[in-house]
């Protein structure tokens, strides 16, 4: 595991998501209202939608292809759906996002 120094907090808008490629893996950064930061694959466990271009609320993202919530906290779809997709460990230093990725 290695921890990657991804971007400024304050460069991810509130409520939105910023995109980051390590190795051939996407990863959506989110920020929630609240100002905390979620790290998770860009991809729905459901129709591999671009989950940086869904809508967040509260701790969930919305795929804009078929409107699954996915928990960003856990990467598991909510309700009556089910899949999940990888999260990442993250942390805030200094004013720095910083990811713990398992490099191969």
């Amino acid at each position: 595991m290695a921890w990657y120094k991804i971007t400024e907090v304050e460069s991810i808008p509130s409520m939105g998501s910023r995109i980051v490629k390590i190795g051939e893996i996407e990863i959506a950064i989110f920020k929630t209202k609240d100002g905390s930061i979620f790290a998770i694959n860009n991809i729905c466990p459901h129709k591999q939608g671009k989950l940086s271009e869904g809508l967040v609320h509260e701790n969930v993202v919305t795929c804009p292809l078929h409107n699954w919530d996915v928990d960003l906290a856990s990467g598991e779809a909510l309700g009556n759906d089910s899949g999940c997709t990888n999260v990442y460990e993250s942390k805030i230093e200094d004013g720095l996002v910083y990811l713990n990725f398992i490099t191969k």
